[in-house]
């Protein structure tokens, strides 16, 4: 019925308890290499550092959507302003040969509208074929340097 045998009582999960080690015995030995608190320390810099990663993810992806966002917007009110550039010259171009039709004859008007037009663009296109031969070369095989 009741445990009457003198001694200490077993434990409850059914190991032998060794009288010779006090609870204060094993943190002692635990603590007294130092290892505990510099694993804990150690393991509180990776959590930090996981944390830290983390953050900085989430925020570099807002902002670079963010980024993105402002692109798309730029890119589309500069199409916009190209194409509102363009109706503008048009626009002009026509005012041009209406202006000048009364000095001259329409085709007189025409042509010369034309002529200044083509004129405009040979110089761009020139001005830009000098800028192609400086890059070409900057980027050359470096044979004259």
């Amino acid at each position: 019925m009741y445990d009457t045998e003198p001694g200490q009582s077993p434990p409850p999960d059914g190991t032998l308890a060794d009288p010779s080690v006090t609870p204060e015995d094993a943190e002692a030995t635990e603590d007294s290499t130092g290892f505990t608190s510099l694993r804990d320390d150690i393991t509180a810099l990776v959590d930090d550092a996981r944390t830290y990663a983390e953050a900085e993810i989430a925020f570099q992806k807002t902002r670079a959507s963010l980024a993105g966002k402002r692109a798309g917007r730029a890119l589309v009110l500069l199409v916009l302003a190209l194409v509102l550039l363009h109706i503008a010259l048009i626009a002009l171009a026509v005012g041009a040969v209406i202006a000048l039709a009364p000095l001259v004859t329409i085709w007189g008007a025409i042509a010369i509208v034309v002529g200044v037009l083509l004129i405009g663009v040979a110089l761009l296109v020139w001005s830009a074929a000098g800028d192609g031969k400086a890059l070409s070369a900057m980027f050359d095989a470096g044979e004259d340097a």
